[in-house]
This record gives structure tokens, sequence and C-alpha cells, in this order.
């Protein structure tokens, strides 16, 4: 209850008992809250924060990714050139009656080629501390040979007289397909006794340490499985 002093004209207000008790057991509150926050923590459960974050670690789905994305990697080119000499004789009859020779020299390129689409998780291996790198691929196989008209001719052909009026009849009298296909075959056998498979090998191996050490990999091994039979 508030009272008033009227002898030198100044109020005097003093605090109910009431108000003085409340703000006491507030003040003890809020001290006991302030020093046993640790010791409150332990007896509550441990409930899930909704809104924290989450570190995924996708760093092989990702390179596995980006390297079956390059499918088919041409990883070495050789130039060959090869000579088709065929010869067509008639039993019992001269070659200059009746027979057919003919040289063609034939200009084309081989590919070497890396298989990257058929690549999975066991293909690439990553380092727990994600320095170094094992892949591991499918060996070079050789494509299809490709002949270059601009650089094939033939250089000479002989016939028989037979063979020279006959051809004055045909449709097509010099055909040179089968020495186009002859020479395919010629190139294909020239780049599988070659190295080119070890060029395409050591290429694809120096162009994986690039891309994969650009990615912050200090460590890259590349290796290929065994040639099939």
């Amino acid at each position: 209850m508030a009272g008033r002093s009227a002898d030198n004209g100044m109020t005097v207000v003093v605090a109910r008992p009431s108000r003085l008790r409340g703000l006491a057991i507030a003040g003890v509150v809020v001290l006991a809250v302030l020093a046993g926050a640790g010791r409150l923590g332990d007896l509550l459960p441990s409930l899930p924060n909704p809104f924290s974050s989450e570190t995924v670690d996708r760093t092989q789905p990702a390179l596995l990714q980006s390297l079956a994305d390059l499918h088919e990697y041409h990883a070495a080119t050789g130039n060959f050139q090869v000579i088709v000499d065929t010869e067509k004789d008639t039993r019992f009859v001269p070659s200059f009656i009746r027979g057919e020779r003919t040289v063609f020299v034939a200009g084309g390129s081989v590919d070497a080629i890396v298989d990257f689409s058929q690549l999975d998780e066991r293909s690439i291996q990553v380092s727990p501390d994600r320095t170094s790198v094992t892949v591991v691929l499918p060996a070079p196989t050789v494509a299809e040979p490709t002949v270059d008209p601009e650089n094939s001719r033939v250089v000479s052909r002989d016939r028989g007289v037979l063979d020279r009026i006959g051809s004055a009849f045909s449709d097509n009298p010099t055909s040179e397909r089968p020495l186009m296909l002859a020479a395919q075959e010629k190139m294909r056998a020239a780049a599988a006794e070659s190295d080119l498979r070890a060029k395409a090998e050591d290429n694809t191996r120096r162009m994986l340490e690039g891309m994969l050490g650009a990615l912050g990999f200090t460590s890259v091994n590349v290796s290929f499985s065994p040639s099939p039979a």
C-alpha cells in the first residue's frame, strides 16, 4: 500500500509486499533456468532439427557419369597405305587371251576406340581422402577401316583380249568395289599388327590424367582389361 507525507510536500511510494514477492520469485526462476540450462538439455529428449543441413557426397557417381558421357573415345588414328594385287586366270588359256591382273594402291585410316559407355561403379575406385582414383577400362578396339578414294588409285590393269572385248559391253567394266573391300581387309590386318592399340592406351591414359587432375586428384591410375581373344 502506498502512503503520503505532507510535512515537506514530497510523496513517497512504498511497493506492496505482494509485488516484491512476485519479482523475487521471477528472479529466482530466471537464475535457475540460466544455471541449469546444461542439465535441462540432458533431461529433455534429443529431437532432430528439421532445418539442419546435410552434406551428401556424390563425387564418384558424378565422376562415373562424366566418363560414361564420353561414349566411344577415338583414342588414336593410324594412316595406312596398302597394295592390292589381284589376278584372274583361266586354266589352259593364255593370259593375253583371257585373264586380268590389277594393281591397286589404297590409302586410308583406322581408328582405335575405347568404349566408356559400359563403365559402372566397379570401374572407378576413389580413395577415402579423395586424392587418388583408379580407373579400369576395356581394351581399345580397332574400328572399321576407311579407304580414302582421293588417295587410292589403280596403278596398272592388264586384261586379255576377251576381257577387253567383254568390258566394252559391260555397264561397269572397271568396278573398283572389290578392290576397296580387299584394301579394307588389308588395312584391318595391318592395324592389328601395328602399335595402334598401345598408342590408344597411352593417349587415353594421358587424357584421363589431365581431366582427373583438373578435378583435384593427385594420383590417377588407369589400367585396361585384357583384349578379347
